[in-house]
């Protein structure tokens, strides 16, 4: 098909060729880029005003600037690597090393300023999977989730082929 300089009218449900309907979802995008944006920063800036994310933030923070907080979670991690390297490939890991990683990891755990972070970190991690959950979605289902639409894509595991069912019969 040659461009013509015209676009054709392709009734509501026709399907457009690939490069017309590429073209128009694009310039759609562009048309709302502007509220999409402005609502996107709204959400921002709703976020960073909540009580909890101010808390969540003020925890990685006092991490961050806690160097012995920050050596110590470090080498428990780097521990806990090499550790599960040695596993993987074969190695019998030994009672005292066991132990030794289990002491320092412990130890990890009751230092407040660690503790804190990792929470933080986690909830932060949620609070971010939650709301590309809902953008996600949102995007396949052409409308906003509904709460039930979100407990039931919580509750299959993530769809198809070993993720729990629910995929709509795609390994049947």
């Amino acid at each position: 098909m040659r461009p013509t300089g015209r676009l054709r009218h392709f009734g509501k449900n026709a399907i457009a060729p690939a490069g017309i309907s590429a073209y128009l979802f694009r310039m759609s995008m562009l048309l709302e880029k502007t509220s999409i944006i402005s609502k996107t920063k709204e959400l921002c800036a709703q976020i960073v005003e909540d009580a909890q994310f101010k808390k969540l933030q003020a925890d990685v923070e006092r991490f961050l600037s806690d160097d012995a907080a920050k050596l110590q979670y470090k080498s428990v991690h780097e521990k806990g690597e090499e550790l599960h390297h040695k596993q993987h490939a074969g190695v019998e890991l030994g009672a005292a090393e066991i132990k030794a990683f289990e002491d320092a990891r412990d130890s990890l755990f009751d230092n407040k300023v660690a503790a804190d972070f990792m929470d933080a970190q986690r909830t932060l991690e949620s609070i971010q999977k939650d709301i590309s959950k809902y953008v996600s979605m949102t995007l396949e289902l052409g409308h906003v989730p509904t709460d039930e639409e979100i407990e039931e894509a919580n509750n299959s595991g993530g769809g198809c082929c070993g993720g729990g069912g629910g995929g709509g019969g795609c390994c049947g």
